[in-house]
């Protein structure tokens, strides 16, 4: 993609607008996607399964449209540089991706690439009894009617967008399963772990990252006790297995207010937050939108 020429104050007001500065890094399966790439803003660049490519979209006079498939992506930055953030799939295949970007003039559409890199996650093969797995009829059909809610949820696309993308840590604690975990009960694989597992002690609060607004709270059938937050342009994030929920749909947050605390309802083992970030209607890893 063409390098653009910027001067020291429109690169501070670029960075002021698109988060912090940091890194992060994460293991993966070769060198190229070893680390991610430390733009000095959030998130941090990484195109694997999972992850989030930032994609050059060059200077225009107003933000541009832009769209994976016919879901819109966020977009950030100023007149000088706008970039386009995006989530991509764990279920991702490596190989050649894209956005569609529409002209400024609105008379056409360009395809701007980028490259999924692979990456191998953990994966863990577990013998347990059969009714821990299947599950009854009556939960079935909860848990079908519980996941078109959220599907309705998920597809929440709102403005204003976020002003910065860089996150806090909603709870203080040890991150106790990662991002990407796969399992395989008595041979039947389950979806891999969409989220980051933070461990504490019932009761402990849990705050916002990001301002944002509550757009969906419950009691699901595996998640527990669950709040949506919807923080702008299809950044949204989740937080399950809450021991109460503090706070209601429409209810607005700033950065680090509480919204619930920790707990362990739902189908877990012990109390921990599941934390889980979407962009553009796809689960990414959160560590990618912390600092170090």
């Amino acid at each position: 993609m063409p390098e653009h020429a910027f001067s020291l104050c429109a690169l501070t007001r670029r960075a002021a607008l698109l988060g912090g500065v940091g890194l992060l890094a994460l293991p993966a399966s070769g060198p190229a996607a070893a680390t991610p790439t430390n733009s000095g803003v959030w998130p941090n660049a990484l195109p694997v399964p999972g992850g989030v490519a930032r994609l050059s979209l060059g200077p225009a006079a107003a933000r541009p449209v832009a769209h994976a498939g016919e879901v819109p992506v966020l977009v950030v930055g100023d007149v000088i540089e706008w970039t386009a953030l995006v989530g991509i799939a764990l279920s991702a295949a490596p190989g050649q991706a894209g956005i569609t970007v529409q002209t400024p003039e609105g008379t056409g559409q360009r395809q701007v690439g980028y490259t999924v890199m692979a990456k191998r996650y953990t994966e863990q093969r577990l013998k347990v009894a059969p009714g821990t797995v299947d599950l009854s009829p009556e939960n079935q059909a909860r848990y079908e009617r519980e996941r078109a809610r959220q599907a309705v949820v998920m597809a929440t696309f709102s403005e204003p967008l976020p002003l910065s993308t860089a996150m806090r840590v909603p709870v203080p604690g040890r991150r106790s399963s990662s991002f990407g975990l796969r399992r395989v009960f008595n041979g039947q694989a389950r979806n891999p772990h969409s989220g980051m597992d933070i461990a504490a002690g019932t009761g402990t609060p849990v705050v916002s990252p990001l301002p944002g607004r509550v757009i969906d709270t419950g009691d699901y059938f595996f998640n527990g006790n669950t709040v949506w937050l919807d923080h702008g342009g299809g950044l949204l994030s989740m937080y399950c297995h809450l021991s109460s929920i503090g706070v209601q749909t429409g209810d607005a947050l700033k950065a680090g207010e509480r919204l619930g605390a920790v707990g362990a309802t739902g189908r877990v083992t012990g109390p921990h937050l599941h934390w889980g970030v979407m962009l553009n209607r796809t689960m990414v890893d959160p560590a990618l939108f912390l600092p170090a």
